[in-house]
């Protein structure tokens, strides 16, 4: 079942950040990942603008993203990202049980 990695950052140090996206491909498709989109401008239908940088992949299954954000590669790149940015990385699996005809209370 595929798993899909919403990531959203503020960067504060694009100069440092850029070393960790310069890294970041190979690795993600090593653990078959795809980006679905890296940093395209995002338009806000409601609510707040939202104007930071937004990255969203798809991954085969939760094992694959797990996998991958434990790889050693992966959390040497992450020392970068973490250096010039503040961020907010979600994991959400597609196929819940109720996808055509959700609970209208939920």
């Amino acid at each position: 079942m595929p798993a899909y990695v919403i990531s959203m950052m503020a960067i504060h140090d694009p100069d440092t950040y850029r070393k960790y996206t310069d890294r970041t491909p190979p690795i993600v498709k090593k653990y078959q990942g795809k980006f679905l989109t890296r940093g395209e401008p995002v338009t806000t239908l409601e609510g707040e603008t939202y104007t930071d940088r937004m990255v969203i992949l798809e991954f085969p299954s939760k094992t694959h993203v797990e996998a991958w954000i434990a790889d050693p590669e992966y959390q040497e790149a992450m020392v970068f990202r973490h250096a010039s940015s503040t961020m907010r990385m979600l994991l959400i699996q597609e196929g819940g049980e109720n996808t055509e005809d959700p609970d209208p209370k939920l």
